[in-house]
């Protein structure tokens, strides 16, 4: 299995909205994406509640059975919608891709 865990910060404004409403528009596309990408086993969004320098805004967590079905997943045209809405609000990211 492998687990795929992305971290971003926001902009305080981007795309005519603030950080939270970015936040929320983020997270109901990326939990769209279950219905819409069948490689997806499991997937998760969390808003950062408590501020501080070191935390992130928004956390991601999912699961893929191999490395190929994160692959699709990464490629697939509706992900590709998702990432460039991102890559519009988000200051800065970390990623992590691991096996268990």
């Amino acid at each position: 299995m492998i687990k795929h865990i992305v971290l971003w910060k926001l902009k305080d404004h981007a795309e005519g909205a603030d950080k939270n409403q970015n936040a929320q528009k983020m997270k109901s596309a990326l939990e769209a994406l279950k219905s819409k990408i069948p490689q997806i086993r499991h997937i998760e969004v969390g808003i950062n509640f408590v501020p501080s320098d070191a935390a992130y805004d928004v956390a991601l967590y999912s699961e893929f059975a191999s490395a190929q079905d994160l692959e699709i997943y990464q490629k697939h045209p509706e992900h590709l919608k998702v990432a460039d809405l991102v890559a519009k609000v988000r200051e800065q990211r970390a990623v992590v891709d691991y096996k268990i």
